[in-house]
């Protein structure tokens, strides 16, 4: 929130973080915290879209890593030392343009084990995972050509490990497995974007992402089936139509999705302009058919998941 400060009759705003910012998963327990909550745009002050997993005090999963998402990573006390992996839903750029940025951060950190990215597999105009890490970091022709020790661990480095995920329609498939965290991808239908949502199985609960799509493939309510949390993207208004219908689901979709898969909370971000404003709509649009507890998300909030 912002408040006035006034010093010799001069007021001045100060930005206030939340007081949760860097305090999430320090518990002992596991929780998601919401890095950014916004969508493309810059004037509504959100981090473009981006989510932590914590456990133990630790930072374990990030999906997604939008526009401003790398200075919330920081300001949420978590360090690239500690994640086990990093999740892509797809590869626009308010989901995946501050990942360079933390890759370049870890320098400054000890960390030695490979780092794993999952993405989609390319199509048209979009990159599967691995070539989108290789054209950040190629050695001869990437953006970032001087952080390519990253791509094979060299020079004392950890080394990115990029898989891409091809999946059949309407296949559920477990794509990383450790001994208490295990993760699960199925495509949606973001228009003619290869994209991806995932179910996160942390600490005896689920947490499902379901990335920007238009809900209209029957894969996301069987991904979300029975979680704890449905993070939905809450990117259009009702009776959106054309390409903004295309990519994304309206307030009515995500609510028949939710209640189809007895979530129990509904977490919505990626708020985008054209929806700020209209909670109240969105709400009772969603309400229709799903009765568990919803809310709507800020930046570097937080949700535990006792």
């Amino acid at each position: 929130m912002i408040l006035p400060r006034c010093l010799a009759g001069i007021c001045l705003a100060l930005w206030l973080a939340p007081v949760w910012a860097d305090t999430c998963g320090k518990d002992g327990k596991a929780a998601l915290q919401v890095l950014g909550s916004g969508g493309p745009e810059v004037q509504d002050k959100r981090a473009s879209s981006s989510y932590l997993l914590w456990q133990d005090g630790k930072a374990r999963v990030l999906v997604d890593s939008g526009g401003g998402s790398a200075l919330r990573f920081g300001e949420a006390g978590a360090q690239m030392a500690d994640l086990d992996l990093v999740l892509f839903t797809h590869f626009h750029a308010d989901h995946s343009a501050d990942f360079p940025a933390l890759v370049k951060s870890s320098y400054f950190e000890d960390r030695k084990r490979p780092l794993p990215v999952y993405g989609p597999t390319g199509g048209g105009q979009f990159p599967s995972a691995s070539s989108f890490v290789r054209a950040l970091f190629d050695e001869n022709q990437g953006t970032f050509r001087y952080l390519s020790d990253y791509l094979d661990g060299s020079a004392g480095s950890y080394a990115i490990e990029a898989h891409d995920i091809a999946l059949q329609p309407g296949e559920i498939r477990r794509i990383a497995a450790l001994p208490d965290l295990v993760v699960y991808a199925a495509e949606v239908v973001h228009g003619s974007v290869p994209a991806l949502a995932y179910r996160i199985e942390l600490d005896g609960k689920a947490i499902a992402f379901s990335g920007d799509g238009n809900g209209n493939n029957g894969n996301l309510e069987k991904l979300a089936s029975d979680a704890k949390i449905l993070v939905a993207h809450n990117a259009v208004p009702e009776g959106a139509e054309g390409v903004a219908r295309a990519l994304h689901m309206p307030p009515s979709t995500i609510g028949r999705i939710a209640q189809a898969a007895q979530v129990e909370e509904l977490v919505l971000s990626h708020r985008m302009l054209r929806t700020l404003g209209r909670e109240a709509e969105t709400r009772t649009a969603i309400a229709e058919s799903f009765s568990g507890e919803m809310r709507f998300a800020d930046d570097l909030e937080c949700f535990n998941l006792d």
